[in-house]
């Protein structure tokens, strides 16, 4: 099993569930503001649908919120047990952070939904 065949692999780089070769996104970067959310209708290689219903993605909502909590409970392991600092220190840390990575939050929300309901290579193998 290669490096591509993995989940984690086309969940980082912004890759189709199903063929974990074309593009989830329009574009790559996240702090593209103009485009952030903007998102590849098909996969141009496998074909794969990535619109798939009307609230398909409401549930990334809770893949983000546990991504922020995560996120949270690391800065503050870090920054009070680790580094000694305030909570107050830790709270304007975090709000700052919560700003800085809104767009990786979102984008990385979405692409795990996804995977979450799309087995690698289902459509691959259905074509052959």
């Amino acid at each position: 099993m290669s490096l591509k065949d993995s989940k984690l692999y086309s969940i980082a780089a912004n890759k189709c569930p199903n063929c974990h070769e074309g593009n989830f996104f329009a574009y790559n970067n996240p702090y593209n503001l103009a485009h952030t959310t903007q998102m590849n209708q098909r996969c141009k290689v496998c074909n794969e649908d990535f619109r798939r219903e009307p609230g398909f993605y409401f549930g990334a909502m809770y893949v983000s919120y546990a991504l922020t909590v995560g996120v949270g409970i690391a800065l503050y392991l870090f920054m009070r047990v680790y580094l000694g600092f305030s909570v107050t220190h830790y709270f304007l840390s975090f709000i700052l952070s919560l700003v800085v990575l809104l767009p990786v939050y979102y984008r990385t929300a979405r692409i795990i939904w996804i995977h979450l309901f799309v087995r690698y290579g289902k459509s691959l193998q259905m074509k052959n």
